[in-house]
C-alpha cells in the first residue's frame, strides 16, 4: 500500500490502513484541508459561498472517492459543481465555466488501477502553486478543521462540461477544422477504457475525421498498461496498419497526454508530440511577426528549443513538474509549452495539458503539410533520450553527487534549477541528474543525435558517481 503526499496532490493505492494508502480516512482529510486553505489562497468567494469543481476519470474507485470528496465539501460548507466523468483538461476548464473558486480531480494519470488521487485546482484551473500546495500538507497533518453547521452546509450541482470544452479547442484560431475536414482523414484511438473513450472519439468526430475505437467503453477496467509508452500500445500499433488509418492516438486515463502512432505502427515518440506542435504555432506566430516564446522542462527534449530557434524564438526550461513550466509560461509569455511526456499546454485556451488541444493542432499541421505521419517525424532533428537511474543506499549521498559533477563538469553549461543538468553544446547533447521525491534514487537523462551516444553519456555520468560513492 502507498500514500505520496506532495504539493501537486494526494496519490496512493485503495485499501489499507489511514496514513499507508489512499483510504476514505485520508480522502476525507486531505479534502477538509484543500477547503480549509480556500481563503487563504482566495479572501472572497465569487459568489455567496465558495464553490468547487470535482472531475473523475473511469477508475474502479472513482464513484467511492467522489462521494467522500463530495460530502467532505458540502460539510464544509461548499457548494459543489459535480462533473461526472471528465478529462482533467475538461475539469480545470469547467473551473473557469462555472465561476469556481477552485477545484478537484480524481485520477491518478498513468498510474495503475489500483491507484487514485487529489488533484488540486486554483480558481484559474491551475494547479496550485508549491506554497500553496505545502500548505495543504500542513494543514492536513495538524487536522485542525471546522465544519460547517446544518444551516450553513454546502449544495451539489450536477453539469456536464465535455461539449462546452470542446467548443473552445475548436474555436481557436490555430485550429482549421475545414484543413482537417478536407483531409478525410482516419485515426484510431486508444482510450484505455477510461474517459477519453467519451471526449476523444466526439471531438474526432467534430473534426470530421472517420474515428476507429479501441478501449473506449469507460469501465475503468484498463485494457492494458495505462502509461502511453511503446510497450503498451501494440494492439494500437496493429490496428493502425491493418486498417490503413492514417495515424494512431493513445491518451492515459485522464486524457492530459497523448502518444502518436505513425501510419506504419511506428511510435511518432512521446517526446515528439509537443515538438511538432509547437513548430506548427511557431510557424503561424513568425509569418504574422508575433513574438515567439516556448517551454518545457530540463528533462525534455532539445529539438523544442532547436524548432523554437528555427523560427526565430526564445526558448525557455523550468524544473519538472506541470506547475513548474506553467509558471515559467506565465513568466515569459509562452506561446506553447509542456512536458516531454506528450503533454501540450497551450495557453490561449487555458494553461494545463491537453490532449484534445494537442490532437487538433496536431491534425492542423498535418493537413497543411501534406505529408504521412512518418514523413512529418523526419522533418524535425532527430535526438534520442537514455533514461536510467542510480539506486543509493543513503539518500544523503544524493547531495554529494551532484554537487561534485558540478566540479566535474565546471567548464561545461550546467543548470541547476532541479538537481543538475550538464549541457555539451558542441555535440547537442544533454545529461540530467535530479532527485527522486519518494525514493533514494538519482534519475538520470540523457539525450544525443544516436541513442549510443546517450546511452554512452549516462555510462559516464554513472560511472563518475560510483567513484564519488567510493
Amino acid at each position: 500500500m502507498t500514500l505520496i503526499k506532495s504539493i501537486s496532490g494526494i496519490r496512493g493505492t485503495i485499501g489499507g490502513k489511514p496514513g499507508g494508502a489512499l483510504t476514505p480516512v485520508d480522502v476525507v482529510k486531505f479534502t477538509a484541508a484543500y477547503a480549509a486553505t480556500l481563503p487563504i489562497r482566495k479572501p472572497s468567494p465569487n459568489g455567496a459561498k465558495y464553490k468547487i469543481v470535482v472531475g473523475k476519470d473511469a477508475r474502479l474507485s472513482g464513484d467511492m472517492v467522489e462521494q467522500l470528496v463530495v460530502g467532505t465539501l458540502i460539510g464544509c460548507g461548499i457548494d459543489v459543481v459535480k462533473c461526472g466523468f471528465a478529462s482533467t483538461p475538461t475539469t480545470e476548464m469547467a473551473v473557469l465555466f462555472a465561476e469556481a473558486d477552485g477545484g478537484i480531480i480524481l485520477t491518478a494519470s498513468h498510474n495503475p488501477r489500483q491507484w487514485n488521487a487529489l488533484k488540486l485546482l486554483n480558481d484559474k484551473g491551475e494547479f496550485l502553486t508549491a506554497a500553496q500546495g505545502q500548505a495543504v500538507l500542513d494543514l492536513a497533518e495538524k487536522e485542525d478543521f471546522d465544519f460547517a453547521e446544518v444551516d450553513q452546509l454546502g449544495t451539489i450541482t450536477e453539469e456536464d462540461f465535455t461539449d462546452r470544452h470542446l467548443d473552445a479547442v475548436l474555436a481557436l484560431e490555430a485550429v482549421d477544422v475545414p484543413a482537417i475536414k478536407a483531409a478525410g482523414f482516419t485515426v484510431v484511438v486508444d482510450a484505455i477504457n477510461s474517459v477519453g473513450g467519451i471526449i476523444m472519439p466526439r471531438l474526432l468526430k467534430r473534426l470530421g475525421v472517420k474515428c476507429i475505437e479501441l478501449n473506449c467503453n469507460p469501465t475503468g477496467d484498463f485494457a492494458h498498461n495505462p502509461e502511453p509508452l511503446p510497450q503498451n500500445l501494440v494492439e494500437l500499433c496493429e490496428t493502425v496498419v491493418r486498417k490503413k488509418a492514417d495515424l494512431g492516438v493513445s491518451v492515459d486515463p485522464d486524457v492530459d497526454r497523448l502518444a502518436f502512432i505513425c501510419e506504419d505502427g511506428q511510435p511518432f515518440v512521446e517526446e515528439y508530440t509537443l515538438v511538432s506542435v509547437a513548430d506548427y504555432l511557431c510557424e503561424l506566430a513568425e509569418k504574422v511577426g508575433k513574438p515567439i516564446a516556448t517551454v518545457s522542462n530540463l528533462s525534455s527534449t532539445r529539438a523544442l528549443r532547436d524548432v523554437t530557434e528555427k523560427h526565430g524564438g526564445k526558448y525557455y526550461a523550468s524544473a519538472v513538474g506541470e506547475v513548474n513550466v506553467t509558471t515559467k509560461m506565465h513568466e515569459v509569455g509562452a506561446l506553447i509549452g509542456g512536458e516531454g511526456n506528450g503533454g501540450v499546454i497551450y495557453p490561449a485556451i487555458h494553461a494545463g495539458r491537453d490532449a484534445m488541444v494537442g490532437v487538433a493542432l496536431f491534425l492542423s499541421n498535418l493537413a497543411h503539410k501534406k505529408l504521412k505521419v512518418s514523413e512529418l517525424k523526419q522533418t524535425y532533428p532527430q535526438y534520442f533520450i537514455a533514461k536510467n537511474k542510480i539506486e543509493l543506499s543513503d539518500s544523503a549521498l544524493i547531495d554529494r553527487i551532484l554537487s561534485e559533477l558540478k566540479k566535474v563538469y565546471a567548464a561545461e553549461d550546467v543548470n541547476t534549477i532541479d538537481g543538475v543538468k550538464i549541457s555539451f553544446e558542441a555535440e547537442r547533447k544533454w545529461v540530467h541528474l535530479r532527485r527522486s521525491n519518494t525514493e533514494p534514487i538519482i534519475r538520470i537523462y540523457s539525450e544525443a543525435p544516436t541513442l549510443e551516444a546517450a546511452e554512452a553519456l549516462a555510462g559516464e555520468v554513472i560511472g563518475i558517481a560510483r567513484k564519488i560513492i567510493g
